[in-house]
Parts: structure tokens; sequence; C-alpha cells
């Protein structure tokens, strides 16, 4: 590599690092404070709602005026913007409790969520600028670093909750993000780029590109059904603390985080095998989520074993499925005749944002319902049901593509 690329990697694998590890510091305590303060459950997954859904909105901004703001300010700016926000949210549990608590809740969450959205968007558009003939190696390698905050955020928050109180953990990872910010502006390569004219709709206009974000919104979706339910399925079923439950979340992300960097170098390599390992890891996923209530088909009784050994392999099949989409997505964006620059490339960063942000929101939210109304197996049961159907429709994408070009042809001649 050369010293940009390397001195690029460091940086965006720091971003993606301390950016997830802000992101889910709030899991082990927040929900329990906010109920201190006056907010039902309901408003407590509007709050973690809430930042899914301008995450979406900012990722489909940011991704189609990357060039006009400038992909390296993007980044910065992001950074700034949620290292602010994560500091002001520790300082929330000063605010009165009820209207007062729960709006500035919102208020700063949304804000802290566009900063992310900026941030993650430019990396991803770097990171596929940079390093052109690399994305997917690339990319698996960078999840190692965002598994990691993932990992210890919970842990690293919880424990100095515990030991300082509420405020100490966001104000520690807010001055970590804020001095990130000057070491990004000295190391990050300043890219120029003309703007395209091209859009979202054109780009969603090719049918293997929809079925790939319907990918990406299933497998995020099963991510944020597992966050929402898994722990209280678990401490139910198994009488466990939430100690262990937290080890036991390691089996879904230590794979991961281990498969991404393997699977992005292979895909590289021969990207013939891409939607190979696509249908190949969701139809994994999808028997993973069949067997992790188990499915109430399968008459299986549910096993503290079997859950283990089930999260290791949606962790594993998640890395197969996810690091070839991003790279395939680029290929049928060009084939359409789209620039090959930032512009592209901050476009498709922006849609996979919105398409994963999309099923961020949507797996806690229908996942919970399900899971209230008849029970944690068939909300699983129903989240394979819906990766498997992905999948399918991915594997025959080209005979789709071939009777939609069929029905457009006999349209016009009609």
């Amino acid at each position: 590599m050369t010293r940009t690329q390397t001195l690029t990697l460091i940086s965006i694998a720091s971003v993606n690092f301390s950016s997830m590890i802000c992101y889910s510091i709030l899991g082990p305590f927040f929900p329990n404070e906010a109920v201190k303060k006056g907010a039902s459950q309901t408003v407590v997954g509007l709050i973690f709602g809430s930042y899914a859904v301008c995450n979406l909105i900012g990722s489909l901004i940011m991704g189609k005026y990357i060039v006009q703001i400038g992909a390296k300010f993007m980044l910065i700016a992001g950074l700034f913007v949620s290292s602010v926000c994560t500091i002001t949210f520790g300082l929330l549990d000063r605010a009165p409790a009820g209207a007062a608590f729960i709006t500035l809740c919102f208020i700063v969450r949304s804000i802290d969520a566009l900063g992310f959205a900026a941030a993650m968007t430019s990396s991803f558009a770097m990171t596929a600028k940079i390093f052109p003939n690399n994305v997917a190696t690339v990319l698996g390698s960078l999840e190692i670093f965002t598994g990691l905050g993932l990992i210890l955020g919970p842990p690293v928050g919880g424990w100095f909750y515990h030991s300082f109180g509420y405020e100490v953990p966001f104000m520690l990872l807010g001055f970590l993000l804020l001095i990130m910010v000057p070491f990004n502006i000295y190391v990050l390569p300043s890219i120029e780029a003309d703007p395209s004219k091209d859009s979202f709709l054109r780009l969603l206009s090719h049918v293997r590109v929809v079925l790939i974000c319907f990918v990406i919104f299933t497998l995020s979706a099963g991510l944020g059904f597992i966050d929402a339910t898994l722990s209280l399925f678990a401490m139910k079923t198994f009488n466990l603390s939430s100690g262990y439950v937290g080890l036991i979340m390691l089996g879904l992300s230590l794979p991961y985080c281990l498969a991404s960097p393997l699977i992005g170098y292979f895909t590289d390599k021969y990207p013939v095998s891409r939607n190979g390992f696509t249908v190949t890891g969701g139809i994994i996923t999808a028997a993973g989520f069949f067997l992790l209530g188990p499915a109430p088909f399968l008459h299986i009784s549910s096993q503290l074993w079997l859950m283990i050994i089930t999260l290791g392999l949606i962790g594993f099949s998640l890395g197969m499925t996810a690091i070839p989409t991003f790279p395939e997505i680029i290929k049928y964006a060009q084939e359409q005749g789209f620039e090959e620059g930032l512009s592209t490339l901050g476009m498709v960063s922006g849609l996979f944002g919105a398409f994963w942000s999309l099923g961020m929101f949507y797996g806690p939210i229908v996942g919970g319902l399900i899971t209230q109304n008849l029970n944690f197996e068939w909300g699983a049961t129903v989240q394979g049901g819906m990766t498997f159907l992905a999948v399918s429709l991915s594997y025959y994408d080209e005979r789709l593509v071939l009777s939609f070009t069929h029905l457009l042809h006999v349209g016009k001649v009609s």
C-alpha cells in the first residue's frame, strides 16, 4: 500500500471503532435510566428507533451530495457532531424528568444519527475510491474494528456506569471521538470530483440492485431483532444474568469479525463468487434463525448449547452475505453507465446505509411485536423466512431480470 492508503486505512478503522463503541454503549443502562425519568418502554424503543430513521434519511442525503459537501469535510464534520452529541447525551440526566428529558433525548439522538450517517457514508465512499481494486478486502478488514466497537461498547459502558455513574461513559467516549477530529484532518486525503446527474431512482432501476438491497435489509433486520429480543428470551428460558447474555452475544460478533476479511479477500480475487457467497451465506443465516428459537414446526426444545452454536453460524454467515453486496452494487452501477467517481460511490454508500438503517428500524419493532403477541420462537422463524425469501430471489435474479426486460419490451410494443 502507498502511504496515503495506509494512513487512510488507519483513519477509517479508528472512525469505525470509535463511532460504533459510542453507538453501542447505551444498551446496558440507558433504558433503565430513561424509565426512571418517566419514559415508558415504548418511548425508549422509539428513542432507539429514531436513530435508525434519521440515519436512513441522512445516508440518502449525504450519499447524493457527497461531492458538493466534500468527502473529507463530511467525515470530519460527522465525527465532530457525533462527539458533541455523545457528550451532550451524558448530561441529559440533569434534565427535568418527563417531557423535557424525553424531548431532549429525541433531539440529541436524531442529530447524532445524522453525524454518524455523514461519517459512515463518507468512509465507505473514500474506501472504495482509494482502494478501487480491493473494495471487499478492505471493507471486510474494517469490519473487524466495527465489530470490536460493537463488542466492547456494552461491557465498557456498563462498567463505567456502575463504577462512576451515568455521565462518565458518555464523556470519555465523546472526548475519544473529539480527539479523532484533528487526527483525521491531518491524515485523510482530499478527494476532488465533479457532481453527477445520476440519481438513486436510476440506480434502483436495475432489478439486481433492488434484490441486493432487499438482502441488506433482511440482514440488518435480523441483527435488530436479535438485539431487541434475545437477551430477554435467554434470561427467561435459561435463567441467565445480563453478564452471561453479553458473553453469549460474543458468539455472534466474533465469527463475523473473523469471517469478514477472509470473505472480502476471496471475493476480490474471484469476483464471480460474490453471488454464490451471498446466496450460501443467506441460506445458512435463514437456517440459523430457524434453529435460534427453535422454530415451532421443528419440535425441538430450546437448548443453551444450540443457541450458542446457532449464533456463531449466523455471525459467520452474515459476513458471507453482507461483504460482497457493496462491490456488487458498484459493479451494476457501472454497468448502467454511472461514472467511475466519488459521486457514484457516495450514492452506493448512501443506498447501502439507508437500507441497513431501514432494517435496523424494522427488525426490533416488528420482531418485538411478533415476540410480544406470539413468542420469540415465531419471531425468529419469521425473520429466517424473510432472509430465505431474499436469497432465493437473489439466486433467481437472472430469470427475474430477463422477465422484467421482456415485460418492458412488450409494454413498449403495445
